[in-house]
Parts: structure tokens; C-alpha cells; sequence
């Protein structure tokens, strides 16, 4: 009987390889010698199981630690036994890696079970299937996501068949294997070195069929029903932010858990204030008058107005800071702030005093500075521009 070989030599990698590169060299050299990739290529399936035996070994801490010290003595008559696992076919190394092969609970999904056609792509296809998650758009003002808000919302999604109770066979009729797909939930199709894997059209995936079905819901176990559902929304949501709902989508197989449902916050324009995270941002006008003497205004929040003093000579543009008068922020307590920019709001008609009025303050204000006018200084730049 030859010696085995040693199985980092196998795998590719050094001893002192982290679990994640044990994983990476594993799952490349699976690929490499995948038996559906290789088809009747012994030497490829043997080098396949090769792969596996070592990473069974090398892949659990305890077995490594043994290997490490004793070799491939560890697992011998004599060396404390329970390790070395030679598989035997195929479906024993997908059924044992299933998470490796990129499914979950060895249903090898995931790319092995996408890719191809047999092996671990076979696992739990004829398993009672989840429901399918279903997804909402919940319009709110800003004044909702301010305070938060519970909304009743209607949708039609799957129930279980009320006649059949989700068995979807007529007076209790049981599914039967798929012919198809052989209970597998899956039909493959080669396509050059690939086979690809695609959900049974027979059977839908589940892997069985009713041979009498009910007529309520044609065999599929489910029928449409409208549903109301009461939403909670905390305060502070933003646009595009998921909430989900669990439970509340479509109902699954018989046994099978329900999916959910996700609800995606779509924020509808204010007319004053603008968004900016927690904090709010608001335009508000002016006269020269407030701006050049100073004043104090009322500032509309979206909990009411509050009082905000204008200092004399602000200027246009300026930002002024209310404070705690944003929205809430999801992850504390506090809120955000309120941004209020000022602008100067121009008359579009003046009266002939206030024509006068204008002219003699922008008088004033050249006999003070001793300069030309505002207007003048805005000829002499442009025709100076013009020249150059």
C-alpha cells in the first residue's frame, strides 16, 4: 500500500496556513478537479477526494493539532483513530462540505451548486422551501419621520391554500417524487466543460408533485389573499432606508418558515426645509432694513415657531445655528440642528419715496466712504474686464 501524501503537500499550502487559506486552496482545487468538470476522469476524481480527506483533517483544529505532531500516524490503529475520512463517492464529500461549496446547512449552493449540475448542487432541493420576501415603498413627510408614525398598510401576497392547508392535493392527497428531476429539484444542461444547474420546471425546485391536485389552488398549495399589516416607523428614518418586517412576506411550504417584508422609506419634498442627515436646512428672507439694523424674527421649525435674533449688519448668506431643532437621530437621543441661511429678499416694485429714499442712502453712503457708487463700481469693473 503506497503512503499517503502529506496533506499540505495535497492542498498546496504551508503549515503555518490560516483557516481562511486552508478554505481558499481547498475550494480551487475542488474546482479544478470537480468530477462534473472531469467527466470519466479517474485521475481527476482521485485527486478530488484526495482534497477532501486532507482538508477534513486540516480544516478542524483538533485533527491539525494531532497531524502536526504524529503525521498520518495520529489517525492510525494506533495514533487515537476517529480522523482521516476516506470518502467514498462523491455525494459524501458535497454532503460533508456543503458550506464549503457555498450553501448553507450543505445544500451546496452557492457557486459549486450554481456552476454545476451534481454533487452538492443536489442538496435539500426537494426540501419544504421558505417564502419569498416581499418589499414595500412607504411614503412619509418629514413631519412623520420627525415624530415617527404606525401605518396600516394593505398588500396581496401567498397564503396557504385555505381548501388544501398548503398541501396543494385534493382531499389530502400527498406529493409524489418528481419524475423530471428525480426528487432532485434541479435539471442540468451541459454546456461545454460546465454543467449548468437550473430549478426543475416540473416540480418548481421542491423536488415532488401532486398527482391529484387541489382545485382551489391547481396543486400549488398557495393562493393570493389581500393583507393588512401595521407598520411601526421609528423617528429619524432616512430616504432609502430598509425596515424589515419579519414574517410578514409570502408563506412558504408546508413546515417552512414565511419570508419578510421590507419596507423602503421614500421621503416626500418639504416645501420650506431641505435634508441634510439629522439636520435641517431652511431659507429664510430678509429686508435690507432687518439685515443693516438688526432684528428679532419668528423661525418656522417643524414643532412651531422660535424666536431667532438677527444681529445689525449680518450679511447675506450668513448661517445661523438653532440648536436641538432637526430631527432625531436614529442611534441616540439627541437631534439634529436647524440651518437657517439668509438671504436678501429685493423689492420687485418701490414707490416713488422709497425710490427717494434708496437714492439719498446710497448718497450718504458715498459721501461716507468717499467713493463712487455701487452701481459705478460695477461699470468701472466690468469696462476694465473689457479691456483687458
Amino acid at each position: 500500500m503506497s503512503k499517503p501524501r502529506d496533506y499540505y503537500e495535497v492542498l498546496g499550502i504551508e503549515r503555518k496556513a490560516s483557516e481562511d487559506d486552508l478554505k481558499k486552496a481547498y475550494r480551487k482545487l475542488a474546482l479544478k478537479h470537480h468530477p462534473d468538470r472531469n467527466p470519466d476522469d479517474k485521475n481527476a476524481e482521485a485527486k478530488f477526494k484526495e482534497a477532501a480527506e486532507a482538508y477534513d483533517v486540516l480544516g478542524d483544529a483538533e485533527k491539525r493539532k494531532r497531524y502536526d505532531q504524529f503525521g498520518h500516524a495520529a489517525f492510525g490503529a494506533g495514533g487515537g483513530g476517529g480522523g482521516g475520512r476516506q470518502f467514498t463517492n462523491m455525494e459524501d464529500i458535497f454532503e460533508h462540505f456543503g458550506d464549503i461549496f457555498g450553501g448553507a446547512g450543505g445544500n451546496g449552493g452557492g457557486f459549486f451548486g450554481d456552476l454545476f449540475g451534481g454533487g452538492g448542487g443536489r442538496r435539500g432541493r426537494g426540501g419544504a422551501q421558505p417564502g419569498r420576501d416581499l418589499k414595500v415603498v412607504l411614503d412619509l413627510t418629514l413631519e412623520e419621520i420627525d415624530s415617527g408614525v404606525e401605518r396600516t398598510i394593505e398588500l396581496k401576497r401567498q397564503e396557504h391554500c385555505g381548501t388544501c392547508s398548503g398541501s396543494g392535493g385534493k382531499d389530502g392527497a400527498k406529493p409524489v417524487t418528481c419524475s423530471t428531476c428525480a426528487g432532485r429539484g434541479q435539471v442540468s444542461r451541459s454546456q461545454g466543460f460546465f454543467s449548468v444547474a437550473s430549478p426543475c420546471p416540473a416540480c418548481s425546485g421542491r423536488g415532488t408533485v401532486v398527482s391529484d391536485p387541489c382545485g382551489t389552488c391547481k396543486g400549488s398549495g398557495r393562493e393570493i389573499k389581500a393583507k393588512e399589516i401595521q407598520i411601526k416607523i421609528p423617528a429619524g428614518v432616512e430616504e432609502g432606508m430598509r425596515i424589515r418586517v419579519t414574517g410578514e412576506g409570502d408563506a412558504g411550504d408546508p413546515g417552512a418558515p414565511r419570508g419578510d417584508l421590507y419596507v423602503v422609506v421614500r421621503e416626500a419634498e418639504h416645501q420650506i426645509f431641505q435634508r441634510g442627515g439629522p439636520d435641517l436646512i431652511t431659507e429664510v428672507p430678509f429686508s435690507l432694513g432687518q439685515l443693516a439694523l438688526g432684528d428679532k424674527v419668528e423661525i418656522p421649525t417643524l414643532r412651531g415657531k422660535v424666536e431667532m435674533a438677527i444681529p445689525a449688519g449680518t450679511q447675506v448668506g450668513r448661517v445661523f445655528r438653532l440648536r436641538a431643532q432637526g430631527l432625531p437621530r436614529l442611534d441616540s437621543s439627541a437631534r439634529g440642528d436647524q440651518l437657517v441661511r439668509v438671504f436678501l429678499e429685493v423689492p420687485k416694485k418701490l414707490t416713488d419715496r422709497q425710490k427717494e429714499l434708496l437714492r439719498e442712502f446710497d448718497n450718504l453712503e458715498n459721501e461716507k466712504s468717499g467713493s463712487k457708487s455701487f452701481l459705478e463700481r460695477i461699470g468701472d469693473y466690468f469696462s476694465g474686464a473689457s479691456a483687458r
